[in-house]
């Protein structure tokens, strides 16, 4: 019998069962009365409890929701009960694996870098690593500083590339750089699940490291990936970060030995033996084989080197590079140049950098004074005051002198060691004035670039020029909002040591501008609690300069910022501390911005008329202001607000004017809007355009990967359908929409479709269900402050009602006048 249970209890399956059946328990209920009050079939409901079958995932949520549980800390036990692990092997390496399943995501990013051509040694390591991959997933490779961890890992990474086809992935945590704390948790779940272009919607932004990892476990589940976490600092670092159910694979490399990852078995690396060593900088350096070649000559300095290098790897391969790119010199004058250096790390370096130019060797200290992980030769022709073509040249150079690395094309890092070299020599040869100056331009460079990439991207009212610094020389063109997009993942570590450098060294400026040419960024890709934190970081710094425009812009952007993360009451007392700053800085369009702002808010807070003259004077003065998109995208709100109120046919004019506006991107919140709006508001009488409206819509917004728009659309289809008596197919586009809201938690957002949906129920002849949706949106709305969607809420409730229970209905249609008479004094 013990064992028995211990069985069951390993089977994930079956424990999911078991929890499922714990839920029925605190219901209270029969498993007919519970599939009812699910909207479950009792016959599928019977076979989850009992372990028969794996839910889906709404299941799980709707029995859940019913207890009041929430459902995320059962999303890793569901994951590995829909996804269990397969069985190891038993052929050898080369057997193809199986296919990923329909639907899994398809190869999109491969982020290793270039494997070495000159791998050397290294054998039975290898070996180890790849048998432990195949037993265990997870393998953590150790060693000192320069001992080739990253080379082998990188190296057996390729190796395993063909059998883990949808991505591979390369991350560096950072956790011995020199200058940076190592890479926390959050950034780096962020970064990984960016790689796999997860959309923001998916990603969590509340809520603490485990929902993060969960959702990357999560994403790796469906995956055949390997993933390449280099240079961890412990295993708190690397936790999280590890794959869970599924085929995924991961290789850590550390300096230290991850003593609390019990389960990831290690692969301690030595130093090469002295023939590997030989092995290496005869093949790195190009040296013949045989009599002839100048190590053979002179294998006493030959050897020699093998010591001045301590038979590690990075200072070989630099040592190798000196002797290949120099036929004149003998082994013995490169033993003589080494042993001018400090060390066998320093000696090597030194002697690289000596082999260069003055302007080569600048650009190389210089580097040294970058905190990301990696750059392009954009920031380093910054960095050096440089023309690009020369700074790419120079960098060339430098990747040939094994100076500095490419990972990708056209980005460029240096190793840890190199990197520390690099730094020293600056503060030893560069004056004080001259690094601080060299610091300023990538801090310019860095908001104009942000500036030039957020004007990609359109957004309602185009952000003022970057005005902090010296504009650069030469600035990447981004083509289109992919484009930006791209760059801003990838400098999205830059960015934020930019952000850093500007706050310590009193760059207000720049700490000003450059969070505000990132919103855009982060509405698409990293939410909005990061945002939080560095637009109050931003509001300090403008308070420090003085500047009214400035300041009115920064609690105007936090404002926005705490609405976006939900936090209301904050969001209005900055709006309120931006008002008179925008009065006083006289700048028209930051005022109709502040004024649309605020008319979201009090929309959200379920007010209707008051957002309703706010967009009308938000158009007003866009127009003032020549922003004609601006005006534009004021007319569409002021059309669905219209609609809202029942004026449907002033709200179809005001769309269609809205429409008429020519406009760059016709995935932004304009056209989506003012097509929505057009697409309800005429669906009595055109129902054919009022399809067509909508579908095209919310093709635009999946074409544009946001879930939360494609719900919104998916739900006012619905509407508009409702309206045409095509009751299944509305409850088909209400259902999609609700399905992708359970996919990202947002349960608030659900107070703007519960009672839309409530209505078709009633309609389509689902009173139950309508009944239950109302009270749902009874129960959320005033934790959410929306009291008009209260008031919808009773007077729903009381449709369905006013047949089987009148007295009922009569208090909740009297409680629901009550509410719009509090909202709207004079109308009701």
């Amino acid at each position: 019998m013990v064992v028995q249970q211990r069985t069951a209890k390993a089977d994930p399956q079956d424990e999911l069962a078991a929890r499922l059946r714990m839920l029925q328990e605190l219901s209270g209920l029969g498993v007919r009365a519970l599939a009812r009050d699910t909207a479950l079939s009792s016959s599928s409901l019977s076979r989850y409890l009992s372990g028969q079958t794996v839910p889906p995932w709404s299941a799980v949520i709707a029995l859940c929701r019913l207890v009041k549980r929430d459902p995320r800390p059962l999303r890793p036990l569901w994951e590995r009960a829909s996804n269990p692990l397969p069985a190891p092997p038993k052929t050898s390496r080369q057997v193809q694996p199986p296919s990923p399943p329909a639907g899994a995501p398809r190869p999109s990013r491969n982020d290793l870098p270039r494997d070495a051509p000159d791998f050397t040694g290294r054998q039975s390591q290898l070996a180890a690593v790849l048998a432990t991959v195949e037993s265990s997933r997870v393998v953590a490779i150790d060693g000192m500083a320069g001992v080739g961890k990253t080379c082998l890992a990188v190296h057996a990474a390729h190796r395993l590339a063909a059998d883990y086809p949808d991505a591979q992935l390369y991350l560096d945590l950072h956790g011995f750089t020199e200058g940076r704390e190592p890479l926390d948790p959050d950034p780096a779940l962020r970064t990984l699940l960016a790689a796999l272009d997860v959309p923001s919607e998916k990603i969590p932004q509340e809520g603490g490291i485990e929902p993060l990892a969960a959702c990357w476990r999560s994403e790796l589940a469906s995956r055949r990936a390997v993933v390449v976490l280099d240079n961890a600092a412990d295993a708190d670092q690397v936790r999280p970060l590890l794959p869970g159910a599924g085929a995924s694979v991961a290789l850590i490399t550390s300096r230290n030995r991850l003593l609390g990852l019990d389960e990831v078995p290690p692969v301690s690396l030595d130093v090469l033996t002295p023939q590997e060593s030989a092995e290496l900088l005869a093949r790195a350096s190009g040296d013949p084989s045989g009599p002839d070649g100048r190590l053979a000559r002179d294998p006493e300095s030959a050897a020699e080197v093998l010591r001045l290098c301590g038979h590690l790897p990075l200072a070989l391969r630099l040592a190798a590079a000196r002797l290949r790119h120099r036929p004149g010199w003998t082994v013995g004058i490169l033993v003589e140049r080494m042993r001018e250096g400090a060390n066998e790390f320093d000696t090597a370096f030194a002697m690289s950098v000596r082999q260069l130019d003055r302007g080569q060797r600048r650009l190389f200290r210089l580097l040294g004074l970058l905190l990301g992980s990696s750059f392009d030769e954009y920031v380093a022709a910054a960095l050096a005051d440089v023309p690009l073509r020369s700074a790419r040249a120079m960098l060339e150079d430098l990747l040939d002198a094994h100076l500095v690395q490419q990972p990708a094309p056209g980005r460029y890092r240096l190793h840890d060691l190199v990197h520390q070299h690099a730094r020293r020599a600056a503060e030893e040869q560069d004056s004080a004035a001259e690094r601080e100056q060299a610091l300023g331009r990538v801090l310019d460079y860095y908001v104009h670039a942000a500036a030039a990439a957020d004007a990609a991207m359109p957004l309602l009212s185009r952000s003022r020029a970057a005005s902090a610094g010296r504009p650069p020389a030469e600035l990447p063109r981004f083509t289109d909002k992919k484009a930006a997009l791209f760059w801003f993942v990838t400098e999205y570590s830059n960015l934020m040591a930019a952000f850093e450098v500007a706050a310590a060294t009193g760059a207000d400026a720049h700490a000003c501008e450059l969070p505000r040419f990132m919103r855009t960024f982060f509405a698409r890709r990293c939410g909005t609690t990061h945002l939080n934190v560095l637009f109050e970081r931003s509001l300090a710094a403008a308070r420090r300069l003085g500047d009214p425009l400035q300041l009115a812009e920064a609690h105007s952007d936090l404002g926005f910022a705490r609405y976006n993360a939900g936090r209301m009451a904050e969001a209005e007392a900055a709006y309120e501390a931006a008002a008179p700053l925008v009065s006083q800085a006289g700048d028209t369009r930051l005022e109709a911005e502040l004024i649309m702002r605020r008319g979201y808010l009090k929309w959200d807070e379920g007010y209707v008329e008051e957002p309703l003259e706010l967009f009308r004077l938000a158009g007003k003065l866009y127009t003032e202001a020549d922003c004609p998109m601006g005006a534009a995208h004021a007319t569409a709100y002021e059309a669905w607000a219209m609609l809202q109120l029942g004026h449907r046919e002033e709200a179809a004019r005001l769309a269609r004017q809205a429409l008429d506006i020519p406009h760059t991107d016709p995935a932004s919140g304009l056209p989506l809007t003012a097509r929505i709006t057009l697409g309800v508001a005429i669906a009595h009488e055109e129902p054919g355009e009022a399809v067509e409206h909508l579908q095209e819509a919310l093709a635009l917004a999946r074409e544009d990967g946001h879930k939360h728009n494609e719900a919104w659309c998916l739900n006012c289809l619905g509407v508009a359908l409702r309206q045409m008596g095509r009751y299944e197919e509305a409850l088909a586009s209400h259902r999609q929409a609700f399905a992708l809201l359970d996919e990202l938690f947002e349960e608030h957002w659900k107070i703007h479709f519960l009672n839309s949906y409530g209505e078709t129920c009633r309609l389509a002849g689902l009173p139950e269900e309508a009944l239950r949706l109302h009270r749902q949106a009874l129960e959320v709305a005033p934790k959410l402050g929306n009291r008009y969607a209260e008031a919808l809420a009773h007077e729903g409730i009381a449709i369905v009602l006013d047949g089987t229970d009148p007295a009922t209905a009569a208090e909740h249609r009297a409680a629901g006048q009550a509410l719009l008479h509090e909202l709207n004094p004079g109308a009701y």
